[in-house]
């Protein structure tokens, strides 16, 4: 048992211990939380201050920057951007702990100057200028030479004016050189640590396989432990079980007496339920009878008033019929004594127009008529206790003409329009106790409105004008 414990405890141990390195080493290093695109600017957010290389490469044109001692944290392997200025992103984390490595590739639609700068824990990569200023290009690499070692920083290579190219190649060549060293010293470190953890795991194997005894004597007390607590407890269970078969009995006879009182009450409330419905059915009955018996009275009595209605409906009918008769009768024979009237008022219209010498217009004239066309707002008629009036009003004083005719006299306002239609409806005052029959106003010749006035029989009058209304009063006609 305690070999067991001891090899648990190894295997729980190592890894822990390498994973609180792990994450101390994690904690000291300077975490890539954003690589953020706006135009042609690229921001690197960490949270620390970078301490990082550049170095550029063309055909297409990029630009490597790599972050010592840095890992990424939610930031995606490749973002295509495509904005006339950055064509894509790309990063990739190389090392481990303190030699953990992260680069970030920034590819060009052409080739341009960079300006880098730090900024707190961001690292900030401007455009300088447009097209035509390149980048440094960076040497060729070797066939099957790696871009860059795990665990070391690559050197910044760009080439500077004044430096040839066999001597930027020479440059490269010692970087990887460089590169590959450390690569292969970080191998070796995580080999002295695999061989470390597989001595711990032998010595944790050889103290298991010394308690195994232990384990064996101690599962052989446990087992006789176990066998006497099973007859324990097979004993309780019998126990236990005589307890319930009477319990079991209990409950039965006193389910069967719940039972039978339960029947009894049954039966009792089922009897007075029968009594009730009974009961209920009976006045049911009862009711339905008397309402029977008044709705048979109802239709008999709607049956007398409908035939009523009838009744009064046709002697209406007939009434209606009658007086619309009498009044077509009537309306008839006024149409035809208007016919006539009007025959005979134009007979004696054309005997006095022959007989009787004709009045001169009457004429008014205000001094303040403007040049501007009138509106004709309002025609009307007034009943006053000895004359009746006829009344013009326009939105501003006009000059008007008066000419008298046989039983007729014409109000004409010069350089007036009728305002609204309405005021065009012939106005009846033929029922007034007056000498005017009708008075129609409407359009006349040359943008003037013309009022008719109709008289019963020819009276004196007298013509008024007053601001922005013309009024002509009629004494009453002779009795």
């Amino acid at each position: 048992m305690k070999a067991i414990m001891v090899a648990l405890l190894a295997c729980v141990l190592v890894p822990t211990v390498a994973l609180a390195q792990e994450g101390q080493a994690q904690g000291n290093l300077n975490t890539i939380t954003g690589v953020n695109v706006t135009g042609g600017r690229v921001e690197i957010v960490g949270t620390k201050k970078p301490n990082f290389t550049t170095f550029t490469m063309t055909d297409p044109p990029r630009l490597v920057i790599d972050i010592s001692e840095a890992v990424f944290s939610g930031v995606k392997e490749e973002v295509t951007v495509g904005n006339g200025t950055i064509t894509g992103i790309r990063t990739a984390s190389y090392g481990s702990d303190e030699s953990a490595i992260a680069r970030v590739l920034i590819g060009y639609e052409r080739e341009v100057e960079t300006d880098i700068q730090a900024t707190g824990n961001s690292l900030v990569v401007s455009v300088a200028g447009s097209g035509g200023a390149a980048v440094a290009a960076r040497p060729t690499t070797a066939p099957g030479t790696a871009p860059a070692a795990a665990g070391t920083a690559p050197a910044a290579t760009a080439t500077q004016p004044g430096v040839s190219a066999d001597q930027a190649a020479a440059a490269a060549q010692a970087d990887r050189q460089q590169q590959e060293k450390a690569a292969a010293q970080a191998a070796a470190v995580a080999q002295a640590d695999r061989q470390q953890q597989e001595k711990a795991a032998a010595q944790a194997a050889t103290a298991a396989q010394a308690d195994a005894e232990a384990q064996r004597q101690a599962q052989a007390r446990a087992e006789a432990e176990r066998k006497a607590q099973e007859e324990s407890a097979r004993v309780s269970a019998q126990q236990a079980e005589q307890r319930r078969l009477q319990e079991e009995r209990a409950a039965k006879e006193s389910a069967a007496a719940a039972e039978k009182q339960r029947q009894q009450d049954e039966a009792r409330a089922a009897a007075e339920q029968k009594q009730r419905q009974q009961a209920d059915e009976k006045a049911r009955r009862e009711a339905d009878a008397q309402a029977s018996a008044e709705a048979k009275k109802r239709q008999q009595d709607e049956a007398r008033a409908a035939t009523e209605e009838k009744k009064r409906q046709a002697a209406e009918d007939r009434q209606a019929r009658l007086e619309e008769a009498q009044a077509a009768a009537e309306e008839r024979k006024a149409a035809a004594e208007e016919r006539r009237r009007q025959q005979a008022e134009a007979r004696q219209t054309r005997i006095a127009q022959a007989e009787t010498p004709r009045r001169e217009p009457e004429q008014g004239d205000s001094g303040d008529v403007s040049s501007r066309r009138k509106t004709m707002t309002q025609v009307g008629f007034k009943q006053e206790p000895n004359t009746s009036r006829v009344f013009v009003r326009t939105n501003e004083p006009v000059r008007y003409t008066v000419t008298e005719g046989n039983k007729e006299v014409v109000l004409e306002l010069e350089n007036t329009r009728i305002g609204e239609e309405n005021n065009t409806r012939s106005m009846n005052t033929s029922f007034f106790d007056t000498a005017v029959v009708s008075v129609d106003a409407n359009a006349g010749p040359s943008r003037t409105v013309r009022v008719a006035i109709k008289l019963k029989e020819k009276v004196t009058y007298q013509t008024r004008q007053d601001g922005n209304e013309v009024s002509i009063e009629f004494q009453r006609p002779r009795r």
